[in-house]
C-alpha cells in the first residue's frame, strides 16, 4: 500500500492536519454523528465511532480547533486501495464506466463538519478550510484527480465556489436516507487554470499556507499545473 505524505498547517484560528491517535478516534466519533445520527447513511454503533474497511489504507485530514477539538473531516482513499465507488457507491456510475486508479488519482470520502455548529458562515468557512486540506494533501502526494460521492445539492454548492467538479452519470436517490446523490470527478490542474483566470483570490489563498511557526509557503499548486505550463515553454525553446 501507497504511503502517503502527511500535511498541517495553520488556517484562520484552526490548524488542518493529517490526523493520528486520539484525533483520529474523535474523527471517527464526528462521523457517527453526521453520517449515522444525522444523515442515517449509516447503522448507529455502541461506541458512537463510525469507522469501517477503508480506514486500513484511508487518510484522514481534519480541521482542528485551538483546544484540540476536531470539528471538521475529509478521508481520503489512495488508488492503490479500494475506492467506494467501486462498491458500496457503484450505483452512482452509468454502465460501462472504468474508474481511473493511477496514482495520480485518489477519493475523498466522509466529508464532513461538526453539525452542532449553527452559525452557517463559520460552517462555510471551516468547509472551505478543509477543502483547502484536501487540496493540500493532493499536492503533497502529487495527485491531479480526485473522486467524490456527495449530495447533488453540495455538488452544486461546489461548483459554485469555485471547484470544477464534473459529474459522472445522473443523480440517483440512495438507500437509506433517500438522498439524491451523484458520483463526480475533481480535476486539481482544472482548478488551477480556471480560477487563476476567473477567481485568482481563491486560488492564491487556496495554494498559500501557514506553517505552525508561522512561515508563509506561497505557490503551493498542482505538480502537474506547473508541469503542463512548463511544456509548451520548453518546446518553443
Amino acid at each position: 500500500m501507497r504511503v502517503m505524505n502527511d500535511v498541517e498547517f495553520s488556517e484562520n484560528g484552526f490548524v488542518v492536519k493529517t490526523l493520528h491517535g486520539e484525533q483520529l478516534a474523535q474523527s471517527y466519533r464526528l462521523r457517527h454523528k453526521v453520517f449515522a445520527e444525522s444523515l442515517k447513511w449509516v447503522p448507529e454503533t455502541e461506541d458512537r465511532q463510525e469507522v469501517d474497511l477503508y480506514d486500513l489504507w484511508g487518510t484522514t485530514v481534519g480541521l482542528v480547533r485551538d483546544d484540540g477539538a476536531v470539528v471538521g473531516v475529509a478521508r481520503l482513499l489512495p488508488s492503490s486501495g479500494q475506492f467506494m465507488l467501486e462498491k458500496e457507491f457503484g450505483a452512482l456510475l452509468p454502465n460501462g464506466y472504468q474508474v481511473r486508479k493511477n496514482s495520480d488519482t485518489a477519493e475523498i470520502t466522509r466529508l464532513a463538519v461538526d453539525p452542532e455548529i449553527r452559525d452557517k458562515g463559520l460552517s462555510s468557512k471551516m468547509m472551505l478550510a478543509l477543502l483547502k486540506g484536501v487540496y493540500q494533501w493532493a499536492v503533497a502526494n502529487d495527485i491531479r484527480y480526485y473522486y467524490l460521492e456527495v449530495e447533488h445539492r453540495f455538488f452544486r454548492t461546489l461548483r459554485a465556489l469555485g471547484f470544477p467538479c464534473e459529474m459522472i452519470g445522473e443523480p440517483v436517490m440512495l438507500p437509506p436516507a433517500g438522498a439524491s446523490s451523484v458520483a463526480a470527478l475533481y480535476d486539481m490542474v482544472r482548478f488551477d487554470e480556471e480560477n487563476a483566470i476567473k477567481k485568482p483570490q481563491l486560488l492564491n489563498w487556496m495554494s498559500s499556507i501557514e506553517t505552525l511557526q508561522g512561515e508563509m509557503i506561497v505557490g503551493r499548486t498542482s505538480a502537474y499545473s506547473n508541469r503542463e505550463i512548463l511544456v509548451p515553454e520548453a518546446a518553443a525553446a
